[in-house]
């Protein structure tokens, strides 16, 4: 008969064009004091979609935590369901809606992928994510790029659909009651840290952790100390 674990479930939500591997070491890291579910979304377009997905094959409580596009995954959850939602994180996100700046570029990824290939779509869009130390990696970034190869033309035309027609994640700011951890990199030029201060503004008692030298694929670029802060995190609710 198996006992009952005393690990949190911890649900982990990975963001465009990215799979497990972008969780595993930290889901790793954490195995002792977590039952980890990572969650990607090759498939989907639309962000309700992705967050009813989770919610359906998640437990009844959970720490949740997401990655870029999976931190607006993470808000519909807390939309859809906020009862089951007992801590929350968020890396490397944003809350704003979507502007008419973002359009072009994204577009034009879209084209690049029909024109050309995911190929031409990682050596395009990966390099601008990564920090300076992390391009220097040839190991992690061959390991992105075919992260990226996964997944096919019509999965990025999906995601992309989902984040440009994104449900307003700020509306959802005022509904978080759970311990929550922010944390972004230094040189995260897509989600900065700015941006992450603007949104721990407005959820009382959120801890922000800034990422010294890290760019936006943080959790493969610094596992160990984001696993350290979502530990501290996790521990926290216990012994709340």
């Amino acid at each position: 008969m198996n006992q009952p674990s005393n690990k949190t479930p911890l649900v982990l939500l990975c963001g465009l064009l990215c799979d497990r591997l972008m969780w595993q070491e930290v889901g790793t890291l954490l195995d002792d004091v977590a039952e980890v579910s990572i969650f990607s979304f090759a498939g989907f377009d639309s962000i309700s979609q992705m967050a009813a997905h989770v919610l359906a094959s998640s437990p009844e409580q959970f720490a949740l935590a997401g990655h870029s596009m999976g931190g607006r995954v993470a808000f519909e959850i807390i939309r859809q369901a906020p009862q089951r939602v007992t801590q929350l994180a968020f890396l490397n996100t944003g809350v704003h809606p979507r502007s008419d700046k973002e359009v072009p570029g994204r577009q034009r990824l879209l084209d690049l992928s029909r024109d050309a290939g995911m190929a031409a779509v990682a050596d395009s869009w990966l390099p601008p994510m990564l920090s300076h130390t992390a391009k220097q990696k040839p190991e992690l970034v061959e390991q992105l790029r075919q992260m990226v190869l996964r997944h096919s033309t019509e999965d990025f035309h999906g995601q992309i659909q989902a984040l440009l027609n994104r449900p307003d994640a700020e509306q959802v700011l005022s509904q978080v009651r759970v311990p929550t951890l922010l944390m972004s990199g230094t040189e995260d030029q897509w989600s900065p840290v700015a941006q992450h201060q603007a949104i721990q503004q407005q959820i009382p008692g959120s801890r922000l952790v800034v990422l010294d030298g890290v760019g936006h694929m943080s959790t493969v670029e610094a596992p160990g100390q984001i696993a350290g802060a979502m530990r501290n995190w996790l521990i926290q609710q216990e012994q709340g």
